[in-house]
């Protein structure tokens, strides 16, 4: 089964994930996540487990530090802990937790075990894991080799998000350099600090452009962006993608998953989700050539009703590679800048004071507050005119001598926009008993004692039922087809009401 794995700093974002189309969520405890910043109460995580399970959507929990010998009877505890309240794996990087009495929970093997040969993937498999992380430098040959040798473990693969400079997350610069380990969930992220670049008599090395390589982000790569390659991946032996992204927000999330959700779900059409609108065939084509296509089911999710178009260029954006996916990217680093870049949006004509002179791309349009960007120096929008813009600040003219392109960063009005529900569709029963009525909201079931009363206006009163028993409110369920398996009899509202909730409930 195919899913979408997306990110939750906390409860708001999990929810946020949840709506828009995640089929998973991983989300941090109180403590051992590999994300310091992104702790959650056990309050919390079992408050997020009921929701996500209410729509079918599973909680991956992510105790995935390396621990010290005093910590693992502590980890140990808070994996029960998990367990109770209903978590649906954990995803762990010290293997030496395998050697306590864990609870039975499904373990998943997280990217930092070095899972990039079938020998390593098979012996995660014997050691009891159901599903490894993929090392994100593989390439698709690869990956499909592991899943030909190891077929019996799910295969889980970033698809989305920041990039570490070092292999899989493997990386000790910031504890060598801070004392602040990146594998304890501490990273102080160096690779996204400026450097120069020095020859061995230490002299600054000059780029292409015969410019000394003084104070650029030599280390920072671009996000990995491999939405156009969801059909070979799924052809591979990948069953799970998944969004990097525990520190980002809502809208973030929201965005990414929903843009996500909608390629998945465009790649097949089985009749039980309610989703798509392609067939398999179009994921055919999509595919390489020689692809054996496997026999693949997306999950039943529900239907969403969404105020945006999703646009990874809209929210955190730092460009988009697709890394070592088909060998090895040019230009996977970013050296002008480590922040977001956004979408390119046209060009600078002219710089006057806190002034410009753009010509944008056909269909863009600004506004106030939008942040924009020419290379790493970036403002904001205070008034637009034809094509001149006003800023928040003054800028030097000296910014356009070289690149003039324009991009835009934040768009406030795609923000302000952002917005996804999620219903899960469920056919409605009533039906008479003998002593009352039995009402059926999808599985749940309830029956109920009460007097036939025939109704004076059979229509009015069969009308009224499909009504109020369709009315399913704040719940995740959407009423798709109301049956009244009953003669006409009237039934007051508030009855029909209570009946609905407590089925519901």
């Amino acid at each position: 089964m195919i899913s979408l794995l997306s990110p939750a700093r906390d409860k708001e974002v999990a929810k946020a994930a949840i709506q828009s189309g995640a089929d998973a969520v991983y989300i941090g405890p109180p403590a051992y996540g590999a994300r310091q910043a992104a702790g959650n109460s056990l309050e919390d995580l079992k408050e997020v487990v009921k929701y996500a399970h209410s729509f079918g959507v599973q909680v991956l929990v992510t105790l995935n530090t390396l621990l010290h010998e005093d910590e693992y009877d502590d980890a140990v505890s808070l994996a029960r802990a998990l367990y109770k309240i209903g978590v649906d794996a954990l995803i762990i990087q010290d293997l030496n937790l395998l050697h306590y009495d864990l609870p039975p929970i499904r373990l998943h093997a997280s990217t930092q075990c070095d899972n990039r040969t079938a020998e390593q993937v098979a012996r995660l498999r014997d050691m009891g894991f159901k599903r490894v992380v993929l090392a994100r430098e593989l390439g698709i040959d690869e990956i499909r080799a592991i899943h030909t040798a190891v077929p019996d473990i799910e295969l889980e693969a970033f698809v989305h998000g920041a990039l570490c400079v070092s292999y899989s997350g493997r990386c000790y610069i910031s504890e060598v350099l801070s004392g602040r380990s990146a594998n304890r969930g501490a990273c102080a992220q160096y690779c996204r600090m400026a450097y120069d670049l020095l020859d061995k008599d230490m002299n600054e090395v000059r780029d292409d452009n015969g410019k000394p390589i003084h104070q650029r982000y030599l280390l920072s790569l671009q996000d990995m962006d491999r939405s156009a390659y969801l059909a070979e991946l799924i052809d591979a032996g990948v069953t799970t993608f998944k969004i990097e992204g525990r520190l980002k927000d809502a809208d973030y999330v929201t965005n990414i998953t929903a843009y996500y959700r909608e390629k998945l779900d465009n790649l097949t059409t089985p009749l039980s989700t309610g989703r798509g609108s392609s067939s398999l065939e179009r994921v055919k084509s999509s595919a390489r050539s020689d692809c054996r296509w496997p026999s693949v089911e997306l999950p039943p999710g529900g239907v969403f009703y969404r105020s945006f178009v999703p646009n990874p260029e809209k929210t955190f954006h730092r460009g988009g590679i697709d890394y070592f996916l088909h060998g090895r990217t040019a230009h996977i680093a970013n050296w002008e800048t480590p922040k977001s870049t956004g979408e390119y949006i046209g060009e600078v004509v002219e710089i006057k004071g806190d002034t410009l002179r753009v010509r944008l791309k056909e269909g863009v349009a600004l506004h106030n507050g939008d942040g924009l960007a020419i290379g790493s120096e970036g403002f904001n929008v205070n008034g637009t005119e034809g094509n001149i813009v006003r800023t928040n600040k003054k800028l030097s003219p000296t910014l356009v001598q070289g690149d003039r392109s324009l991009f835009r960063n934040l768009d406030v009005e795609f923000v302000k926009n952002l917005h996804s529900e999620r219903r899960i569709p469920v056919d409605v029963l009533l039906r008479e008993t003998e002593e009352g009525f039995i009402l059926k909201i999808g599985e749940r079931e309830r029956t109920f004692v009460y007097a036939h009363e025939e109704a004076k206006n059979a229509e009015r009163a069969l009308d009224t039922i499909r009504t109020q028993l369709s009315k399913l409110g704040d719940t995740p369920y959407l009423a798709r087809e109301v049956t009244i398996e009953s003669k006409p009899y009237f039934i007051p509202i508030r009855i029909l009401n209570k009946w609905r909730r407590m089925t519901i409930l």
